[in-house]
């Protein structure tokens, strides 16, 4: 993504095993709730991070107050793993 204004990136924790991009969808339809306030998404499987675009911020910023920045992914397996979900463009880098 060129431009990440209205931009969040939820990264999948690094051992939860190979997630398709049809669970994804599911996740973010169940659990952030979003239906007509997202304008892309863009997943990079090999860093398991997902980023969604927003149509305005005022929706964006809530997502993140009301999640705390942390969220769940309940894998197929049956396992919880941690999304850490931040503004895009801003996480810390290593």
């Amino acid at each position: 993504m060129t431009d990440r204004q209205n931009t969040i990136v939820c990264a999948f924790d690094q051992r939860c095993p190979r997630i398709t991009a049809h669970h994804i969808h599911e996740w973010i339809h169940e659990k952030l709730r979003l239906e007509d306030e997202i304008s892309m998404t863009q997943i990079v499987g090999p860093r398991r991070r997902v980023f969604i675009k927003f149509t305005n911020g005022v929706r964006m910023h809530r997502l993140l107050q009301d999640t705390a920045g942390t969220l769940e992914f309940k894998h197929d397996t049956g396992e919880f793993y941690q999304v850490q979900i931040s503004i895009a463009g801003i996480e810390i880098r290593r």
